[in-house]
């Protein structure tokens, strides 16, 4: 019942938002607060519930959904998801406080749109039936497309039309495809197709294909990432680190819970496609990066080229690249979070991003210099924070089966360094810039924002094997359905 209750609740809060007065701001703010930290809150017994070393799924719960079709719903989570679903519960509380100030147009909307987005990527992560994650997945559309065409920036309309049309096509053959498992396999379930259903190597690698276009789209993946830079940079603060926090990981989860699992067979055929595509687009996001004259720009092409490795170590690194893939993501979602999340502290004052319009300003906010550098070196991957450990397992684990792409992708971490440490000497050091003499230091709010943020990517860095010894068993068992390398991340 605790993940029914994770996409009850936030809908719930959005009803009951929904009929708060329009002009009783704080009301709904606190309302907003409540309800991301009820949803929090509940989700903590999925961590400290969740068996460690068992594979297979965990919090199952199945019911009748359309009986005369043979369509359960179904949800449950095992190692895959489990850290995808407090990340999505602690994200959405993170970002719910840093609007705090940030809206004062339409913040009955804005926050309904949240809460409602909180539920559909909750149910992205949980679901085990076809349909019922095809639902999520194109509900989850809906609540971030009007965060960005209603709060974002000068072109959010062109922004929140590029994402709408760029997932929806990516995500139609996917549907396409789905409808075909279910017409072989007489069921939408995913365990049970899995286990019973037999395809022929072709129709497993259309079918691949298929699925992996929606979910390449969503990641995103070179050369299908165009509508990523525009969404970021015209998206709210918030939008922005839900969209980088937890929505670009639906593509990534999926490549391991469906497109794998239901055909092994034709991942030996796409995967050097994949993985040139990955380290195509760990390179071309980082030098890319490297040319902005935004900072929101350049932390948005930085991702690009963090996802790509996430795909590298899905479909290149064997079981430990599997697992350094999950844990990367979990690592994206807190340091490009945070960095997303400084941007915004600036943005609020300064409006502007622009790096010329900045310079010297570790001198007037030496508490909010202190925190983004530390959120650029959690996002380099300096040892000791979360995201060392995720690059280095991900390349230890494609090193052992493809020690060119691991290379490459090594060189992309160099890149990292420069364009990330480039832009905090342009944004932080130097010459003061007259401008910026009233900017304000971070007030308690964003400071505590930014401290528990970085306090995770702390925790992960050092102490790794919480997370991994969760997601060890689920990508042994996907290692084994297709025979890559069984290594054993953070061991």
């Amino acid at each position: 019942m605790i993940l029914s209750l994770l996409i009850i609740i936030p809908i719930a809060g959005a009803i009951v938002i929904a009929f708060v007065p329009r002009d009783q701001d704080n009301m709904i703010k606190w309302l907003a607060v409540a309800t991301t930290a009820l949803a929090l809150l509940v989700s903590l017994p999925l961590y400290f519930g969740f068996a460690d070393g068992v594979s297979g799924y965990q919090f199952e719960e199945i019911r009748p959904w359309i009986p005369a079709l043979n369509i359960n719903y179904h949800v449950g989570i095992d190692g895959l998801s489990l850290f995808l679903v407090l990340l999505t519960t602690f994200l959405t509380l993170i970002s719910v406080i840093s609007s705090w100030t940030a809206i004062t147009d339409g913040l009955k909307e804005y926050m309904a749109c949240m809460l409602l987005l909180e539920a559909a990527v909750i149910g992205v992560f949980i679901s085990l039936d076809l349909f019922l994650f095809y639902l999520f997945w194109e509900a989850s559309l809906i609540p971030m497309a009007l965060l960005i065409g209603k709060w974002g920036g000068s072109r959010r309309i062109y922004a929140a039309v590029k994402f709408i049309i760029y997932t929806m096509a990516g995500s139609t053959l996917m549907l396409v495809a789905a409808l075909v498992l279910y017409v072989n396999g007489g069921t939408s379930d995913l365990p049970t197709l899995v286990s019973t259903l037999s395809l022929s190597q072709n129709l497993q690698i259309i079918l691949f294909f298929a699925f992996a276009l929606a979910f390449s789209v969503k990641v995103p993946l070179f050369p299908l990432h165009t509508w990523l830079p525009t969404a970021h940079v015209e998206a709210p603060t918030a939008g922005s680190i839900m969209l980088a926090g937890v929505l670009l990981k639906m593509g990534t989860y999926s490549y391991l819970r469906f497109a794998i699992p239901l055909f092994p067979d034709a991942v030996a055929y796409w995967t050097p496609l994949l993985v040139t595509l990955a380290i195509i687009g760990i390179l071309y996001g980082a030098l890319v990066a490297l040319v902005q004259d935004d900072v929101k720009k350049l932390v948005a092409y930085s991702s690009v080229a963090h996802m790509g490795f996430i795909v590298l170590g899905t479909f290149s690194g064997g079981q430990q690249g599997m697992s350094g893939a999950v844990l990367q993501m979990i690592n994206h979602g807190l340091s490009t979070g945070m960095l997303f999340f400084m941007v915004g502290v600036l943005y609020e004052q300064r409006h502007t991003r622009l790096f010329s319009e900045y310079g010297g300003i570790w001198v007037k906010v030496p508490v909010f210099g202190t925190y983004f550098l530390l959120a650029v070196f959690s996002s380099v991957g300096l040892p000791g924070l979360n995201g060392f450990v995720g690059e280095f397992v991900i390349l230890l684990g494609t090193f052992k089966v493809n020690p060119i792409a691991a290379a490459l992708g090594t060189f992309g971490i160099v890149l990292a360094a420069w364009y990330l440490l480039t832009a905090t000497r342009k944004v932080m050091m130097g010459p003061f810039n007259e401008a910026n003499r009233n900017l304000k230091d971070m007030n308690m709010r964003e400071a505590g924002i930014a401290f528990v943020l970085i306090l995770f990517c702390f925790i992960i860095g050092l102490f790794p094997n919480l997370l991994f010894d969760k997601i060890n068993p689920a990508t042994a068992e996907l290692a084994e359905m297709i025979s890559a390398t069984t290594l054993i991340a953070g061991q």
